[in-house]
């Protein structure tokens, strides 16, 4: 058995903003299923809900604050969760990152370093917990200092870190290592230094034992300019400890069999039984009731990281062809206004929901017949995956994890039953309408896309084969 102290500054259900919650919530859980001795450590923001009994642990005293340790447990599950109090920093209403205007905190650098410090010391079994890690996995920029603090340790635990998104860096001007008490050993070009700037995430990257990515493809593609942000030569030069793990997802929450979120449960068997939420879906957003017109659906960020710039730019062109399309999701006001502004004029073919909204998330999974994710870059992406397990094709452009997780309907994989969406190259609205196009072909062809619809619903996306592939990594650390 390892003990395994887990870093995370989100993890669902606990607090949520973005993929990273997923995975902080289901791959402790998959790693605790598989025997291993678990603890998560988190801030307690002011927004996290706790499910289970709070209890004090300790208080540690770290560049001269006093913070409290608390405990709790993740629900349905053996992980204990290791609550790290400190109101000044993390008590604040919203958002974990940002403020009410969406900036980032102007703390931030002190708000994470702390964060940092906290899980070195838990680490090094300072804590007084009795409890020392084997492994210590880190995850994203919140993180990162981690590593870089255990080099300056003797005999700390083997740490790997895990990349879920190159874009976010955790970048700082350089004054804030006078802030955060940064040891001066780790300030130069190959520490945390980058461009006279201080790099959360290169305290990762330079110091973690192993560092892993969450597919095979994003892997590749941060290695080269286009991905790397400027740090692609440093991952060259670390290619041989860098490893991409496929995320998995929560097959228990995201199961068309009994997913109490949708009005009619069914599986690959009773896929005639996806036409009732199909219709609740029509219903829901004030469009026509129809079988048998392709519904598309959208979930998610509107950012230009998820092509939605292409998708404006395909929509007058979609709004003439036989389709309806649904999109749920918050980012940049002007692609929120003018998404709105085009579902205003096509009233009876589109809807725009703006916001994020749980049991219509699920509700556009069970009841659309397409799933849109055009995205530019998907270091994983897990919507193509809950798509799939609907019977819900996706179209996805081929990047990340996108492209290890979607076969392209061809005739030869139609052919030999692996075919489970659609695939396009370019991040382009040509590209993308072509494969639009090429959607609603297969779509006429009923049988066709039973076949194609009965693949992806095969498809195994289950935590537990992350899980062993993570296990086995600690264990060669």
């Amino acid at each position: 058995m390892k003990k395994i102290l887990f870093v995370t500054s989100e993890a669902h259900p606990l607090l949520k903003t973005g993929g990273l919650a997923d995975v902080s919530g289901s791959l402790p859980k998959a790693l605790a299923e598989l025997s291993q001795d678990v603890r998560l450590i988190i801030p307690k923001y002011h927004a996290l809900k706790t499910f289970n009994d709070v209890r004090f642990l300790c208080s540690l005293r770290v560049d001269n604050r006093q913070v409290d340790l608390l405990e709790t447990q993740m629900p349905d599950s053996e992980v204990k969760v290791l609550l790290l109090d400190y109101p000044d920093f993390y008590g604040r209403p919203g958002n974990p990152y940002v403020d009410a205007d969406g900036d980032s905190w102007p703390d931030n650098a002190e708000r994470f370093a702390l964060f940092c410090r906290i899980a070195v010391e838990v680490g090094m079994d300072r804590a007084g917990l009795d409890w020392q890690p084997d492994i210590i996995h880190c995850n994203d920029w919140q993180s990162g200092l981690v590593p870089a603090l255990l080099s300056l340790e003797e005999n700390p635990p083997p740490s790997v870190f895990t990349i879920h998104n190159m874009a976010y860096q955790g970048l700082f001007p350089a004054e804030s290592i006078r802030g955060i008490n940064l040891p001066g050993q780790l300030w130069h070009p190959d520490g945390v230094e980058f461009h006279q700037m201080l790099s959360f995430i290169k305290g990762g990257l330079v110091y973690a034992d192993h560092i892993t990515t969450v597919s095979p493809t994003y892997a590749l593609e941060i290695q080269t300019p286009a991905f790397g942000y400027g740090l692609e030569g440093l991952l060259q030069h670390r290619k041989d400890d860098l490893t991409g793990i496929i995320n998995g997802i929560d097959i228990d929450l995201w199961n068309p069999q009994d997913d109490p979120l949708i009005p009619q449960p069914y599986q690959a068997k009773t896929l005639a039984k996806k036409q009732s939420n199909k219709s609740e879906l029509q219903q829901h957003f004030a469009l026509p009731v129809d079988a048998d017109v392709p519904l598309f659906g959208l979930i998610g960020r509107l950012v230009d990281q998820k092509g939605i710039d292409l998708i404006i730019d395909c929509l007058p062109e979609m709004m003439t062809m036989p389709l309806q399309f649904v999109l749920l999701g918050a980012g940049e006001k002007d692609y929120e206004r003018r998404l709105q502004n085009i579902a205003d004029l096509f009233a009876d073919k589109m809807a725009v929901t703006v916001g994020y909204n749980e049991p219509l998330a699920h509700l556009i999974e069970a009841g659309a017949d397409v799933f849109l994710m055009p995205s530019r870059f998907e270091p994983c992406g897990l919507n193509q995956m809950y798509s799939q397990r609907y019977g819900t094709l996706p179209i996805v452009r081929k990047t990340g994890g996108l492209a290890d997780t979607v076969v392209d309907a061809l005739p030869h994989t139609i052919a030999d039953n692996t075919a489970t969406g659609f695939v396009f190259n370019d991040a382009s609205a040509s590209s993308l309408l072509e494969a639009i196009k090429r959607t609603l072909m297969a779509y006429s062809d009923k049988k066709a896309w039973a076949k194609i619809q009965a693949n992806a619903m095969k498809a195994d996306f289950s935590w537990q084969y992350s899980a062993e592939q993570y296990l086995k990594l600690y264990r060669s650390l």
